[in-house]
């Protein structure tokens, strides 16, 4: 898959529908065992939702973590440095593909990044090895992949006018695996996990909010991919767009969005 070149005014634009879900998950996390507690969050982007760990953390030591130079420039800038509380909240870079840790963690976190990781269950063991006792491996990922923004952006994708450029460059229908085998996997490495999936519908407001949406995330790879030809780019927009009309309708109130998520809070043994 191609690196995306990714754009945090554009991911923002729906930062309060994006948040939702983190918190979320946040709120099934259980005390954490230590008084300042050390967290890493694996795919923490332009910081935002990072920056409400030390809202609920206030003394702990958080590290948000990234590969793109884009969303850490953004998380530095307007996130980064003492807390309220006497905690820290930090950046780093760092490919979750590989990215082992260094220290034990209270908690580790990953808000809509595992999506992007293949193999991503079979990096679980390290992670969660360097968990303290009573920790916890908490992440939240889209599991829409079959809904009609990604499947249409794969079949326009698979088009003979694109699939010399675009085809295999999206995410795959198997980048997220089921509730059952994340269950699965999380309680063989001892921990005790709580899974659930949730649909929310947003709606959205404005002109082509849907692919607004998508500009932000999943569309990433292909922009990049046209990124140098601006003409194929804006005629591929053109394509989606009119798709993504008929898929999602406007109403008076707005185009609603429904989007499934799958979410795991996983607690390591005493």
């Amino acid at each position: 898959m191609t690196t995306p070149i990714w754009d945090p005014a554009q991911y923002l634009r729906h930062a309060g529908h994006r948040a939702r879900p983190f918190a979320d998950l946040l709120a099934r996390v259980p005390a954490l065992p230590g008084d300042r507690p050390r967290i890493a969050d694996l795919g923490c982007g332009p910081g935002n939702v990072t920056a409400t760990l030390a809202d609920r953390w206030p003394t702990a030591h958080i590290t948000g973590y990234d590969n793109s130079p884009e969303m850490l420039d953004r998380a530095h800038t307007e996130h980064e440095g003492p807390t309220a509380g006497g905690g820290r909240l930090d950046f780093a870079h760092a490919d979750a593909r590989v990215w082992t840790p260094e220290e034990p963690y209270d908690l580790i976190v990953s808000n809509a990044t595992l999506q992007w990781v293949p193999g991503h269950l079979d990096r679980f063991a390290d992670w969660t090895a360097a968990l303290r006792p009573g920790a916890v491996f908490a992440f939240q990922v889209p599991d829409n992949v079959d809904a009609p923004l990604h499947a249409l952006m794969r079949e326009l994708a698979g088009a003979p006018r694109w699939r010399d450029r675009l085809a295999g460059l999206l995410r795959r229908t198997d980048s997220v695996h089921t509730p059952e085998a994340y269950l699965d996997r999380l309680a063989r490495l001892g921990l005790a996990p709580d899974v659930w999936q949730t649909t929310y519908l947003h709606v959205l407001e404005g002109e082509d909010p849907v692919l607004d949406w998508v500009k932000g995330t999943g569309l990433r790879p292909a922009l990049t991919a046209l990124g140098d030809d601006p003409e194929a780019r804006e005629a591929f927009l053109a394509e989606y767009r009119d798709l993504l009309r008929a898929a999602y309708p406007s109403a008076p109130y707005g185009t609603v969005l429904p989007f499934r998520r799958l979410f795991a809070v996983a607690v390591k043994g005493e």
